[in-house]
């Protein structure tokens, strides 16, 4: 093998180690998040979610902006540390200032009905 193998070799394996390097940085952004969630009015009960299915506030489901459905995230209330895990089958809209919409029952695990909001973290569980 002559040096310009080996060169060629070194790049390939630099190139290859800064695109999973990369890619793990992504996937670990995309994992966790802070921010509001809110619980759906009981005036949804039956109605059809983004994803077809109806909302069940019995369930344990969410909305969220960009995570695909039927991704499972752990939803844990900051001011308590509750938590709950969740299946998004939702979508928020793009202005919504939530950061996920939880269902009753979600809301009522993460102890936050009586004042409708609260600040969150969600991490995707895998």
């Amino acid at each position: 093998m002559n040096s310009l193998d080996r060169k060629k070799r070194q790049r390939i394996v630099i190139v290859v180690f800064l695109v999973v390097l990369g890619m793990a940085g992504v996937a670990a952004a995309q994992t966790a998040e802070e921010g509001m969630a809110n619980f759906y009015n009981d005036s949804f009960q039956g109605k059809k979610t983004a994803s077809g299915e109806p909302y069940d506030k019995d369930g344990l489901t969410a909305a969220h902006k960009k995570l695909a459905y039927g991704t499972k995230v752990k939803v844990t209330n900051v001011a308590n540390g509750k938590s709950v895990v969740v299946t998004v089958n939702d979508r928020l809209g793009a202005s919504s200032p939530a950061v996920i919409d939880v269902t009753r029952r979600a809301a009522e695990e993460l102890d936050f009905v009586k004042s409708g909001r609260t600040k969150v973290k969600l991490e995707v569980v895998k």
